[in-house]
């Protein structure tokens, strides 16, 4: 069978090259290449993308929806955007048209609409080969009187959330797609350049786990949480943020997701801007790479990536995206294959293990032991990462426990905010006044 290609450019400035792979599962494989660093395949995207991507035709036997021998171009109005689309393919093998030099520009438009449809459906595909049980949100509808690779499964499949965290992020694609439209990077980076400078969020936790002997404490500024509620009535971000401050905590973590945990961006900016001289993690669920810039003009020295929504590829791309914002990135992990790969990704710092089961959000903190024994502790220990343990450390022989585990940092919310004094939660927490 001959190769099959698709090729797009549009006219960027580029200073450097990578090359990509994404596995289709039983569709197609695609090389993409391009410069800077990967976007989402989408017709809004490919404004701002310059590359060529490669498809080959998958070894399954069955039939698949392919694209005939043609070629186009779409021009965009008002932008430096051109699109091309060529394909060989076996003249055996069925095929679906997508244009041909007779069809209207408006059927090119639609065709090329389908394709998007369906990479879009490919999205969770290339995330349950890598093991991630967070599906992203299902496209919006499938295109008018399709037929393709889908068509039987979206008589079957499913369209809601299977479990909470599921919710939050199909939640959280609406709720960033509607802030893009409102605020585009364009602006979000301008902000960038007037935010208060970054401060050292991993160089804190270091510095509290050498001087207490103890694990570095991030003290986590939250009001509510779908499991447990309103865990705090009497909630002003800024008090807490200072009593944690003086009990001891290395850095805070602020809760911004409004709905299901009733945080906000607000209160990371009061904070930020009440002289609280910790570090700051902004606790949101990061899906797109625009956050991480929004976060940054809001304040924040760090932010969360969890590798139960992010395919690799995101999370190599955010963390260097995150580096040169000056920004640290904690990755967060809940099981053995999602710690090998944020291990095989280059440049992560700071890792940290949720002891909260997903699918039951039952609480094991062996799960930090288990994690960190054998070759992947070895790892840890020779690239000098900092472990966070996460979730379910309410006593002195928590902490202990998983400092013998091998974490040099904790994140805590729960038992220490909602005390009526957080900063002696701090003391109780530990067994100890950990205060500077």
């Amino acid at each position: 069978m001959e190769q099959k290609y698709i090729s797009f450019t549009s006219y960027v400035n580029s200073n450097t090259t990578q090359s990509f792979s994404f596995n289709f599962s039983s569709f197609f494989f695609i090389v993409v290449q391009f410069s800077q660093f990967p976007v989402p395949f989408s017709m809004e995207s490919l404004i701002s993308l310059e590359g060529h991507i490669q498809a080959f035709p998958s070894f399954s036997s069955k039939p698949r929806t392919t694209i005939p021998p043609t070629q186009l171009n779409t021009y965009r109005e008002n932008s430096l955007f051109s699109f091309s689309l060529r394909a060989q393919v076996n003249p055996n093998e069925g095929s679906t048209t997508i244009a041909t030099s007779s069809e209207s520009s408006e059927s090119v438009v639609e065709a090329l609409k389908v394709k998007e449809w369906e990479v879009g459906m490919f999205q969770n595909e290339v995330a349950a080969n890598q093991g991630i049980r967070i599906r992203r949100a299902p496209p919006t509808g499938p295109p008018s009187h399709y037929e393709g690779p889908f068509q039987f499964r979206l008589q079957i499949e499913e369209n809601t959330p299977r479990n909470i965290l599921e919710e939050i992020v199909w939640n959280k694609d609406k709720e960033v797609a509607q802030l893009k439209e409102r605020k585009p990077l364009g602006l979000v980076k301008k902000a960038v350049e007037n935010a208060p400078p970054v401060r050292d969020f991993i160089g804190a936790l270091r510095a509290a786990n050498g001087r207490t002997g103890l694990p570095g404490l991030i003290a986590e500024v939250k009001k509510a949480s779908p499991s447990r509620g309103i865990l705090r009535e009497n909630f002003d971000p800024v008090e807490i943020a200072r009593s944690y401050e003086k009990g001891g905590a290395a850095c805070l973590s602020v809760l911004t997701d409004e709905k299901y945990f009733k945080g906000s961006f607000e209160n990371l900016e009061l904070i930020r801007n009440a002289g609280v001289k910790c570090p700051l993690l902004c606790k949101e669920f990061i899906i797109d790479a625009w956050q991480l810039y929004y976060a940054r003009s809001k304040g924040a020295d760090a932010v969360l990536l969890i590798a139960a929504v992010l395919p690799d590829l995101d999370i190599e791309y955010m963390v260097k995206t995150c580096k040169l914002l000056g920004l640290a990135a904690l990755v967060e992990v809940h099981d053995e294959r999602e710690f090998d790969r944020v291990l095989g990704i280059e440049g992560v710092e700071l890792i940290g293990i949720n002891n909260r089961n997903l699918e039951t959000f039952e609480l094991d903190i062996s799960t930090t032991k288990k994690l960190l024994e054998g070759e992947r502790g070895k790892i840890i220990r020779e690239r000098n990462i900092i472990m966070v343990g996460e979730s379910g450390l309410f006593t002195p022989e928590d902490i202990a426990y998983v400092q013998e585990a091998g974490v040099r940092a904790v994140l805590v919310g729960e038992s220490i905010v909602k005390q009526n004094d957080p900063g002696k939660g701090i003391s109780n927490l530990f067994g100890k006044d950990i205060s500077v």
